[in-house]
């Protein structure tokens, strides 16, 4: 089972204390969101698990392993994205990826066809041979992802993936983290879009100046601070117009039916996990052309707001 551990890990560069005795343990396959404002210690502790940079105390642990003492073989399960490297415009996806494959120490004879495995998982084949300086920067984005894949790893850490994207490009990061998500891999993934971490996330840890406020899967984080009321998106392909929020606000245990925009509704119900079940079914009844039915990231964004200013 892929594990990744800090244990009373910190970073202080002078008198400023980048992270406090950060003590956080993430076992199995799912993907855990890590947020926090700028500046709050979310890319030093990424960094630090990598070995990028060295604690000033404490230790981290990737599958067991102590990253400060045993790098290479820490480090050996673990595929890395920190910030946006940058690739060799002259260079193809397929001659990049054979330049990490070979410092990954992968066998020649099976470098081919792990690259075109990670070339489909980015969904970028078709673009295996074409120069890099071309490409968009999702695209680019892309191929990093592919890079941190190439050895198969079973624990990916990414520092805010979609960052800089135009919403294409975030769509495209967000979809290729969900078929992630597929292959038994424990996914730690630092970001400051709250809808990333809803649509994608299992977990969430959420960290402010240095220090960890807490870390849940995101059911139980939101039902802590939601009062009894929970929200959900939905995505319709008719027009989510008044009328429609009346009729969805006649079902039982809901509250309230924003209309978000001309396909999407919030709808605020009562109860839990098994009132949920009830108005997923319900709307299904309603034949309205359901798309998507997800945890709102309005829930999420009050709890990241209240925490953070309780802390400032």
């Amino acid at each position: 089972m892929p594990t990744l551990e800090t244990v009373q890990l910190t970073k202080k560069y002078g008198n400023f204390t980048a992270l406090d005795h950060l003590d956080l343990k993430m076992e199995g396959a799912k993907c855990v969101g890590f947020l926090g404002p700028n500046g709050a210690g979310k890319t030093t502790t990424l960094k630090l698990l990598s070995d990028m940079i060295y604690p000033t105390e404490g230790e981290c642990y990737i599958n067991g392993i102590p990253v400060k003492s045993n790098r290479k073989l820490a480090l050996a399960d673990a595929g890395v994205l920190i910030e946006t490297p940058e690739i060799y415009p002259s260079l193809t996806p397929r001659e990049a990826l054979t330049m990490i494959a070979d410092l990954r120490g992968i066998p020649s004879s099976e470098r081919k066809t792990r690259i075109d495995e990670v070339l489909e998982e980015v969904k970028m084949s078709e673009w295996a041979d074409q120069r890099v300086g071309k490409f968009s920067k999702g695209m680019k984005q892309r191929i990093n992802v592919a890079a941190s894949l190439v050895h198969d790893p079973d624990i990916i850490i990414l520092d805010e993936p979609a960052t800089g994207l135009d919403p294409r490009g975030m769509a495209e990061i967000r979809q290729i983290v969900r078929g992630l998500k597929k292959r038994d891999r424990l996914i730690f993934m630092s970001s400051h879009i709250l809808q990333e971490v809803t649509d994608v996330c299992d977990e969430v840890a959420l960290i402010n100046k240095g220090k960890l406020i807490f870390y849940d899967t995101l059911a139980n984080v939101t039902a802590r601070f939601a009062d009894g009321n929970y929200s959900v998106d939905v995505a319709l392909s008719r027009e989510a117009n008044k009328d429609v929020a009346r009729e969805v606000e006649t079902i039982k245990n809901v509250t309230s039916c924003e209309i978000l925009d001309k396909n999407r509704l919030r709808i605020t119900f009562k109860g839990g996990p098994k009132a949920q079940q009830e108005l997923l079914e319900s709307m299904v009844k309603l034949h309205l052309g359901m798309l998507s039915f997800a945890d709102s990231a309005g829930t999420l964004e009050e709890v990241y707001l209240s925490e953070i200013e309780r802390g400032d």
